[in-house]
């Protein structure tokens, strides 16, 4: 979407296609597989004015309507993939999905939330994609278009760890994402005070029917990482059927759980880089914990 993914050729975009439908830009793709799509544009500027990227040609993605919306859909939110960040930090969106719209409204300043879309966000995969945590956590599922009509579903998980690319001509054309009606929280560090890049980000929710928790950490490796044993020691410790409380000392415990399961030692001694952010992961996890059983 927002991705320079598929490009293959040094030169300067020869052709812009303004599709106004998913089958059409399908099409388009397939007919030119040297295209490159795009929706906001924000991470494809930084790769063409860092001289990385030169499109052949560009497949712009920004007349699609039916990608800029969203709706319910058997207990899921079905987000079309044009949803700018913009539009998911507003307060409706917020009620529906809170910690996808933390995300968003972290992602930058106006002018990036203004352009930057869900589904560039995905398709780029960059470590610090703020709404990748969020969906890893969410289990969230992808929507992908091809040719020929084609429809097909994969965890969004799979295509951020490579175990399912898309293929020529393919778009993510939407997001599914189940309402868990239950707390769910976002938060990020980063090197600098504001909006900037996160350092270490968590998505945190709790599902009480399946009496679960969820998190996974973004920026510190290639993609999310699902601390799975941790979760499941935390969730057997939550009194699902009462308030939900549960000992500071647990929360400190799953913090450093967390932690030690997602930044390893990388030998000894332990660099001091690493036991920054250790402590910082260690924090954060606590903290969307704990903000995510009071809530």
């Amino acid at each position: 979407m927002d991705s320079p993914q598929g490009a293959r050729g040094p030169q300067a975009a020869q052709s812009v296609t303004l599709p106004v439908s998913l089958d059409e830009a399908v099409a388009a793709l397939t007919a030119m597989p040297a295209a490159v799509p795009v929706a906001g544009g924000t991470d494809l500027m930084a790769a063409v004015n860092a001289g990385l990227l030169r499109p052949a040609a560009l497949v712009g993605l920004g007349r699609i309507n039916e990608i800029r919306g969203w709706q319910y859909q058997d207990g899921h939110a079905l987000l079309g993939a044009g949803l700018t960040h913009a539009r998911m930090g507003r307060p409706d969106f917020a009620a529906l999905i809170p910690a996808l719209a933390a995300a968003a409204r972290a992602a930058g300043p106006p002018q990036i939330r203004n352009a930057g879309t869900l589904g560039g966000n995905i398709a780029t995969a960059a470590p610090t994609g703020d709404a990748l945590p969020v969906l890893a956590a969410l289990e969230a599922l992808l929507l992908i278009v091809g040719p020929g009509g084609s429809r097909r579903e994969i965890p969004v998980s799979h295509l951020l760890a490579g175990r399912d690319m898309l293929r020529p001509g393919e778009l993510i054309g939407f997001v599914r994402v189940p309402l868990l009606h239950a707390p769910q929280v976002f938060l990020k560090a980063t090197g600098r005070t504001g909006p900037g890049r996160a350092v270490a980000s968590v998505g945190l929710v709790l599902d009480p029917a399946r009496r679960g928790v969820r998190i996974a950490i973004g920026a510190v490796a290639p993609m999310p990482l699902r601390p799975l044993e941790a979760e499941q020691w935390v969730a057997s410790l939550i009194d699902w059927d009462g308030d939900r409380s549960l000992a500071s000392e647990a929360l400190e415990a799953f913090g450093e759980y967390v932690a030690a399961a997602c930044v390893p030692d990388q030998g000894e001694p332990v660099a001091p880089g690493v036991l920054h952010l250790r402590r910082t992961v260690a924090v954060l996890a606590r903290r969307a914990l704990g903000r995510a059983l009071t809530s």
